[in-house]
């Protein structure tokens, strides 16, 4: 039988890559990892208190030591931290190690899938939060675009429509 490639989701905060992931893994019958929670499991803190921490450079070193370490398992469906494609070492494992999904999310549904959690630092400014979103995606969009060998929109649809829907786009 052969390898089982990787599947990474890309896309900004709110896109839905870790729900959409966890339905993608079910029904693949692969493993699930979320970047995120994996700092969080290996620091024992939320990724809010890492960013207190160490600042947004401390928590991306951690997050491209996790992500090159996922990435090199086997079969499995990875859901990365929407800064994570900043890093072009990361960008590298990615494109390099599996099949990069971007999902891509508009502004005002990002804006509706965040708008009460507390636990995106980037979020936790006094700037507009719209205003940051917009400033992350004119710097990040070009990112996601380069590293993805798909792009899926995950505007209109469950998450479990689009993981099926990444399904069929994959062939699996």
């Amino acid at each position: 039988m052969a390898e089982k490639r990787n599947i990474f989701l890309v896309g900004p905060m709110g896109a839905g890559k870790s729900t959409i992931g966890k339905y993608l893994s079910e029904q693949l019958h692969m493993e699930f990892y979320d970047s995120d929670t994996e700092i969080e499991r290996r620091t024992g803190a939320d990724i809010a208190w890492v960013f207190d921490v160490e600042g947004e450079e401390g928590f991306r070193r951690r997050e491209e030591q996790v992500i090159s370490e996922l990435t090199e398992m086997q079969g499995i469906v990875l859901a990365t931290g929407g800064g994570a494609i900043k890093s072009a070492q990361t960008r590298n494992r990615l494109s390099a190690r599996g099949i990069v999904v971007y999902l891509e999310t508009p502004i005002e549904k990002q804006l509706a899938r965040t708008q009460r959690d507390k636990r995106r630092p980037l979020l936790q400014t006094p700037e507009d939060p719209k205003d940051v979103l917009v400033r992350l995606s004119e710097e990040r969009e070009p990112l996601y675009r380069e590293v993805a060998d798909y792009v899926v929109r995950t505007d209109e649809q469950s998450a479990k429509l689009v993981a099926n829907q990444i399904a069929q786009l994959l062939g699996l």
